[in-house]
């Protein structure tokens, strides 16, 4: 058959495309933290090893500090102890946090490989029990499709980008903590450029994530289409219709890629626009630090001033700038990925949620002696409710004989 109709008029393959509402979020999010929850044996372990090499990375800003300080202008005015126990300090501080993260990285593999296997599992379990009708009415190259790319999605964002979002949490939080206790005056900074990079971001989340679920639907319309003509070939050869399925395949590989370019276009702004607004306000750090700085080293400032600060404050509060506007700008690149993770695990649940082949009746019969002889007689029939398929058959089959109902052909 060269295209069902059925599958490709089928709503539930263009249900992908619509907007997530807030209720079918929270759901959506729920039943993904369940999947973290069984595997707590790792989750656990992988949260205390990120909160631990973070804080080792926003010690050693402070470290550095201290190390400039140490060293004043004039001969033999350097406190070389002091110089040498903050880099000691700080070394140590960078070697265990790498270590730290290279031991997150390995149990993250872990993770993500536990949550694919079980994933998978789930739903080739799910669909063992959908009837005959679920798999007429819905293209194969669409279910792999869920199998594949949409479990990877949803594995993406459960063993990654969750935990680079608590990170970011701790990153932020460290990175403030010390800022203040270095020039409350400089974070003033901040109170402008953060409230437009959250202001953008969320703006900016609001038109992509409905993109990133019509390109989910795209892309397993694109497969379903493939599979069914490649599956079908023989009979595409036989009625000549290579160019007429070509043209096909063409009209959706088309709109499949149109679908990537709008999503990743957009999804791709975002990073860049946060990424200027934080290097627009690491700019005037600097600039109001260095003129602070010389302020105090003229005496223009007492020494009990707000605005009083040393060269290694300012070189330690650049640091923790930059740690802590670095955060945002990588959540604002991961937001294209937890929307396009929220529409791939809506589409598996979808698969989990439908309800499967109905068991037999109670009283139902058990055929015996059974000669093969089969008498229908008005029988209508429909995938679909209000589309009917077969309309008052009647039909006699004799013991031996084999027949098949088969529909229009129908390209594209």
């Amino acid at each position: 058959m060269l295209g069902n109709p059925r599958q490709q008029n089928n709503p539930n393959n263009r249900t992908a495309a619509k907007k997530l509402d807030p209720a079918t979020r929270k759901r959506v999010l729920r039943r993904l933290g369940g999947y973290l929850v069984r595997c707590l044996d790792l989750v656990i372990p992988a949260f205390l090893l990120m909160l631990t090499s973070n804080l080792l990375g926003i010690i050693a800003p402070k470290l550095s500090g201290r190390a400039i300080d140490a060293i004043k202008p004039g001969q033999g005015a350097v406190d070389f102890p002091v110089l040498y126990k903050n880099i000691s300090l700080m070394a140590v501080c960078y070697l265990g946090s790498a270590v730290l993260s290279f031991a997150l990285a390995l149990v993250l593999v872990r993770l993500g490989r536990r949550i694919t296997y079980r994933l998978r599992r789930d739903l080739f379990e799910k669909l063992m029990t959908l009837p005959v009708g679920y798999f007429d009415t819905h293209q194969t190259g669409d279910i792999i499709s869920h199998i594949s790319y949409d479990v990877d999605t949803v594995n993406t964002s459960l063993s990654h980008d969750l935990l680079q979002i608590c990170a970011s949490a701790v990153t932020v939080a460290g990175s403030l903590f010390f800022m203040i206790t270095i020039s409350p005056v400089l974070l003033a900074v901040f109170a402008v450029t953060v409230p437009i990079s959250v202001m953008l971001t969320r703006r900016r989340a609001k038109k992509v994530r409905p993109l990133f679920r019509t390109r989910s639907a795209k892309l397993g319309e694109l497969n379903g289409y493939a599979e069914e003509m490649l599956s079908g070939i023989r009979t595409v050869r036989v009625y000549g219709s290579e160019d007429a399925v070509t043209d096909g395949f063409d009209v959706k590989n088309a709109e499949a890629c149109s679908a990537y370019y709008r999503a990743d276009y957009h999804g791709a702004v975002i990073g860049p626009t946060v990424n200027f607004i934080n290097n627009l306000s690491l700019s005037l750090i600097i600039l109001l630090g260095g003129i602070f700085y010389m302020l105090s080293v003229t005496g223009n400032l007492l020494p009990a001033s707000v605005f009083f600060i040393n060269l290694g404050d300012v070189s330690a509060f650049v640091q923790y700038s930059r740690k802590f506007s670095g955060p945002i700008n990588e959540f604002a690149n991961i937001i294209a990925d937890l929307q396009s993770a929220l529409a791939a695990a809506e589409r598996i649940f979808r698969i989990l949620d439908e309800a499967p082949e109905p068991a037999d009746a109670a009283d139902a019969v058990t055929l015996r002696d059974v000669e093969g002889r089969v008498d229908i007689d008005g029988v209508s029939f429909g995938y679909v409710p209000g589309r009917t398929v077969i309309d008052g058959l009647d039909l006699k089959v004799r013991p031996g004989e084999k027949v098949a109902i088969v529909g229009p052909t129908v390209a594209g």
